[in-house]
């Protein structure tokens, strides 16, 4: 059975190998990115997500059964929150609608092990309130005093709390529509590069970032899991945060997951 997904951030790492797979399994993929991708579209700006949202539509029929909503940043800029949290979000709710003539839909975001890090509780609370000018602002505020590091983090953990606060509600669980996550590690993708680019590097990232199985991953790691996660087998994971990490959660979080 051929399936529609789209998959934003197709260009590169995570979202390519998603890309890949999903084709390779006979799933019909449509990519976004900046560009190389099916769609172009900043999903920074208001104007990009919407011109995303109606050229799905088009290239699509109307109609999509899977939305991967993989589209991020690591950069210490307020595009980084646009991308992350409120591009993120204008892909899943965007898209929803073109999910509920599917006999299968499904709906997937990446999140990141880095939701476990301190973070800001004034930038979460203005993502999780939707107010995007004040997260903006925010970012910027935390760039000027010099602590821009928090900036990452947070957006994955209020995308996270998105995902756990929705899953079950009306408009996606209620509609038939498993919607989860995925939450990397340190993966050998173009947005890590720099952090990994010399065994010392890497050795003190892993210091930060504790991965006892096997240490940096591979994007196709994340591909194969957000292959099952889009998949007709999916009829029951709902609101999950699956950290494919090596095992930073455990060593991180040990019982008080509980």
């Amino acid at each position: 059975m051929t399936r529609t997904i789209v998959v934003t951030g197709a260009a590169s790492g995570i979202g390519k190998a998603t890309a890949d797979l999903l084709t390779a399994r006979g799933d019909t993929v449509i990519g976004v990115d900046l560009d190389g991708t099916d769609i172009s579209a900043d999903l920074t700006t208001h104007e990009g997500r919407d011109h995303m949202v109606a050229r799905v539509r088009e290239l699509s029929g109307g109609t999509i059964d899977g939305v991967v909503a993989n589209a991020g940043l690591a950069r210490e800029l307020p595009a980084t929150v646009g991308v992350n949290y409120f591009g993120a979000l204008a892909t899943l709710e965007g898209l929803r609608p073109l999910l509920a003539s599917s006999d299968s839909p499904r709906a997937v975001a990446t999140a990141s092990m880095a939701s476990l890090f301190p973070i800001d509780d004034e930038l979460l609370d203005a993502m999780l309130a939707h107010d995007e000018p004040a997260a903006l602002h925010r970012a910027q505020e935390l760039i000027d005093a010099g602590t821009a590091s928090t900036i990452y983090g947070t957006t994955k953990r209020a995308l996270a709390l998105w995902i756990r606060r929705n899953a079950a509600s009306a408009e996606w669980a209620g509609a038939g529509i498993p919607l989860n996550a995925v939450a990397p590690g340190v993966m050998r993708t173009p947005m890590t590069e720099n952090m990994i680019a010399t065994p010392e590097a890497e050795k003190q990232l892993l210091e930060m970032v504790p991965m006892p199985l096997n240490g940096v991953g591979t994007p196709e790691t994340v591909a194969h899991l957000i292959g099952y996660l889009t998949s007709v087998e999916n009829t029951h994971l709902c609101g999950q945060v699956v950290f494919i990490d090596g095992g930073s959660d455990v060593v991180i979080r040990g019982d008080s997951t509980w």
